[in-house]
């Protein structure tokens, strides 16, 4: 992905306040979500002992069911990490760089990227996490994607938090162990 095009997207994104604030009528379930989302005191003294700031750009929807159940995540997670710098963008706006990052062919979301302090892309995650796909694996009811405000288990939105914090640390440890941070850093 060309780091000059992530930095415009990510230069056009907004934080989560403003991005679920952009559709008043979509609101809601986000915050239902939001309230629901526990981080534990293991979470938060992890998030808390990253050196590497890293950037995350979530390409999303307000109107899609995936986004209102993970966005949430990602913003506790955020909010407990001061190294995570994170906003979103609409998937339709024309600074989000759907192109590069379709699933299986299609223009799904949330896509999740994650970038070095610099903006040098590091990873990306899309539209589920693992949980999540097993979740609607085993429900096999209703559309593929839930509308949203659709309940979702405890449990699931648990194993949901747990996923992303985990791809979140896998990226923080590909910035320190990166060798070009290291060396700019000087650890």
């Amino acid at each position: 992905m060309n780091t000059d095009a992530l930095a415009v997207a990510f230069d056009a994104a907004v934080d989560y306040d403003d991005y679920i604030t952009s559709s008043p009528s979509k609101t809601d379930p986000f915050k239902a979500i939001a309230a629901q989302v526990t981080l534990t005191t293991q979470h938060i003294q992890m998030l808390g002992s990253w050196t590497r700031d890293m950037r995350v750009l979530v390409i999303s929807g307000t109107w899609c069911g995936d986004c209102v159940r993970q966005v949430p995540v990602l913003a506790a997670i955020a909010a407990a990490c001061p190294r995570i710098d994170l906003r979103f963008i609409d998937r339709d706006h024309p600074s989000a760089p759907l192109d590069h990052f379709r699933i299986n062919a299609g223009a799904r979301v949330p896509v999740v990227i994650f970038m070095a302090e610099d903006g040098a892309y590091v990873s990306s995650l899309g539209d589920k996490t693992l949980s999540y796909y097993r979740w609607v694996a085993a429900e096999q009811l209703g559309p593929a994607c839930p509308l949203p405000g659709a309940p979702i288990p405890d449990d699931v939105l648990d194993s949901i938090t747990q996923d992303w914090l985990d791809e979140c640390e896998r990226a923080q440890l590909l910035l320190r162990l990166s060798p070009r941070l290291r060396q700019r850093h000087g650890d």
